[in-house]
């Protein structure tokens, strides 16, 4: 099950009686025992981390990673009821190096005292590499245990060394089941919403699996005290629609434009159209898109279709030309016209093969034939002797070596079977032939 928010909230071993009547909806559902948050029992039923470590009794350092309402801040709260440690915590928003070296201090206090101390951080990934390092020694010495709260990929936003000392566990985004639940408690507590099925399928929807979002939008239709339930169409009039979480900046950013070029490489046109929606829709930089497109026309389609990356630069130039929202279609097209192309990395892994061989080989010399005798010594030296003008032969093909005489010959571009590259492979072979037959 699920709990989602944010603020500390008084309850069990450590003080508190229940939320006060008058408290915002979704302090008064706050889960009261792991057993009572919804969503997450991945994590928190018998089998999974935190059950075993509650069944345990033994808490080890932690990282909750996950979306926004997703229940960071109650697990925290429950983990420390559940095992009788005392409970601080703290926001690396308004809290600074003062905050933490008095966390730090009580704690050591309370140890000495038998009294183990649960440090929960919300958004731990705020605080600096050096403030992170702060974290140490006091994990290391058992001080504190922590638990920190994040919505940004521990990978890149945390340290290594705070990361090599706490387990990282992933928060899934609440889903319809979760968050169908988290209304039909909070119409145990208030009664039926105001709305139609549709409707409430639609609310559902838009939350975009935030648990707090859905209860504050609930609250809000409880206040208004309509006669008569909202169909889609008159809820989305009457709430603000949530928008979609994604920082351009960050890892929402990533793993989107990772699906879209994905979905390029594996031509399926509806799921690509699907990301580009979704990044454009979410205000990313159109001009970035642009540019990725391009990159996709080169790695994934080369020479397979060597009119991709013209349309994937005209595609640019047209969006220039026109700005939002017209040239979006513009990308639209190049999106949909690389995901329908025959796809091929010959190029691609061509050109990494090259780069390499280049870097091992260093500062060979080309075959004298092929070197231009600029000047008169050049030429007494045999610079360009016994050069084949190749437009002088019957196929316009000499078969000469081009290659530096200490590196045999190389293969880097492999041609797919596959769109305009077959035809290559065809040139190619054919001028493989003429080389054997030559000698």
């Amino acid at each position: 099950m699920v709990d989602l928010f944010g603020d500390d909230a008084p309850g069990g071993a450590n003080g508190a009686s229940a939320p006060d009547p008058d408290a915002p909806l979704a302090d008064r559902l706050r889960p009261q025992t792991l057993a009572d948050v919804i969503g997450q029992e991945h994590l928190t039923g018998p089998e999974g981390a935190i059950g075993r470590m509650v069944a345990a009794g033994r808490l080890s350092s932690m990282i909750l990673w996950g979306p926004p309402g997703t229940g960071k801040t109650s697990i925290a709260r429950l983990l420390a009821d559940a095992v009788g440690m005392r409970y601080v915590a703290i926001s690396a928003v308004f809290s600074g190096v003062a905050d933490l070296k008095k966390a730090f201090a009580e704690a050591e206090k309370m140890a000495s005292a038998g009294r183990k101390t649960l440090l929960f951080v919300d958004e731990i990934h705020r605080f600096n590499r050096a403030q992170q390092d702060g974290f140490l020694p006091f994990v290391e010495r058992g001080v504190v245990t922590l638990v920190g709260a994040t919505t940004e990929n521990p990978s890149f936003a945390l340290n290594a060394a705070l990361l090599s000392r706490a387990q990282v566990l992933v928060l899934n985004r609440l889903d319809e089941a979760a968050l169908d639940a988290l209304l039909a408690k909070a119409e145990g507590l208030e009664g039926p919403l105001p709305l139609t099925a549709e409707a409430r399928a639609a609310l559902i929807a838009q939350a975009d699996g935030d648990g707090r979002f859905v209860l504050g939008q609930a609250e809000t239709l409880y206040a208004a005290g309509l006669a008569e339930p909202l169909d889609p169409q008159a809820l989305g009039s009457f709430l603000q629609r949530r928008v979609a979480v994604y920082d351009k900046d960050r890892d929402g950013h990533y793993n989107l434009i990772s699906a879209l070029h994905k979905a390029v490489r594996g031509s399926d046109p509806q799921a690509a159209l699907y990301y580009l929606a979704r990044m454009l829709t979410a205000g990313e930089e159109p001009l970035f898109l642009a540019r990725r497109l391009v990159r996709m026309a080169v790695e994934d389609i080369g020479l397979a279709d060597p009119h991709a990356l013209p349309q994937c630069m005209a595609a640019m130039e047209a969006y220039r030309f026109l700005g939002s929202p017209e040239g979006e279609l513009a990308l639209a097209q190049a999106c949909l016209y690389l995901a329908t192309a025959p796809k091929s990395n010959a190029v691609y892994m061509a050109q990494k093969s090259a780069w390499k061989s280049a870097k091992d080989t260093g500062s060979l010399m080309p075959p004298m034939n092929i070197v231009n005798p600029a000047t008169g010594l050049m030429e007494s030296l045999g610079y360009g002797k016994g050069y084949t003008y190749d437009h002088d032969t019957p196929e316009g093909f000499s078969g000469d070596d081009y290659w530096p005489e200490e590196m045999e010959p190389q293969t880097f571009y492999t041609p797919a079977e596959r769109g305009f590259e077959r035809e290559v492979k065809k040139r190619l072979d054919y001028w493989d032939k003429l080389r054997t037959e030559r000698g």
